[in-house]
């Protein structure tokens, strides 16, 4: 019995066209498109399948678009009895990897990620931010050069992706002079489009009202263990889950840690579940060179029938 780990993407790994091929191919796809559309009032199919990709991107619209095309992805290997040993999930793909643990519910995890896509869009039209990726330095050495400029204003770690690929976030002013200090350190630097400043203070505005509501929200004991990013540690109890996930908007993503916990075990298989491929390549920067796992993309209906051919 092989064992398999299931990673679920979050914003940035969107694009026109995901989920066509399998919406017209699965009955159990098309429920979820549908459960998606009935759960939020947006248009989702028409959104993933047609675009445009400038309001596909839109975070009140992305985080739905993108966690239906995760779960219809989930719902087709599951049906398969292609089951994970452990999950994980970044950022938005978190909510996907707590659905797929049988922690929270399909429709559950629609209505978290809708209401979830539209405080972060009302904190980012209050408070204009920006995200840079810096790729070369470790995390202690741009954590040092952050705390530096902290008392000009709101900057701070976002996403801790792999050993030297490391996402800021804050106010535009702060985050830029953050850039620059590591690009003097031999960084490069990579202005991310986005509409906010995602994992900061700048959209603290929304962590009560979303803690409120997921109190509102059934949480199961896990079937499999849950890798959080606030931690990137396994969390097994469904009551401190729920207390992490209050904190996940505005805490850095540590998904270096979580996926270097995750090697740690004998994992056979990691499938990437859900569009694009950006967790995949960042598995493939991490993966020590002779650890023995195969690394999977569940995006398309072509990939999809590669990973049950081989994992059946």
């Amino acid at each position: 019995m092989k064992t398999i780990a299931f990673l679920f993407p979050g914003q940035g790994s969107q694009s026109v066209g995901m989920g066509e091929d399998i919406y017209q191919a699965f009955a159990d796809a098309r429920e979820i498109f549908d459960m998606a559309e009935s759960v939020t009032g947006i248009a989702i199919q028409n959104l993933c399948f047609k675009g445009p990709l400038e309001e596909l991107t839109q975070t009140i619209n992305l985080q739905p678009a993108v966690t239906a095309m995760n779960l219809a992805c989930l719902s087709l290997l599951g049906k398969q009895g292609i089951v994970p040993a452990w999950t994980a999930g970044h950022s938005l793909g978190e909510y996907s990897a707590l659905c797929a643990a049988g922690v929270i519910s399909t429709e559950d995890t629609l209505k978290l990620v809708h209401k979830r896509g539209i405080l972060m869009h009302r904190e980012a039209t209050r408070n204009i931010g920006a995200m840079h990726a810096i790729m070369g330095l470790t995390i202690d050495v741009l954590q040092e050069i952050v705390h530096e400029i902290q008392p000009e204003g709101v900057v701070a770690i976002a996403n801790h992706n792999t050993e030297k690929q490391i996402v800021i976030t804050g106010a535009p002013g702060p985050v830029e002079k953050v850039s620059g200090l590591a690009v003097q350190k031999g960084a490069k630097a990579v202005p991310l489009k986005v509409s906010g400043a995602w994992h900061s203070q700048l959209i603290q505005g929304a962590e009560q009202e979303f803690s409120d509501y997921l109190k509102t929200i059934t949480f199961t004991p896990s079937r499999c263990d849950v890798l959080l990013n606030v931690t990137g540690a396994v969390e097994r109890d469904p009551e401190s889950m729920r207390s992490v996930m209050c904190r996940q908007l505005c805490s850095p993503v540590r998904w270096y840690p979580a996926m270097k916990e995750l090697m740690e075990h004998r994992i056979d298989a990691v499938v990437e579940v859900g569009p694009g491929r950006v967790l995949a390549g960042l598995l493939k920067q991490i993966l020590p060179r002779d650890y023995p796992c195969k690394v999977y993309t569940a995006n398309n209906l072509k990939n999809l029938e590669q990973v049950i051919r081989e994992l059946t």
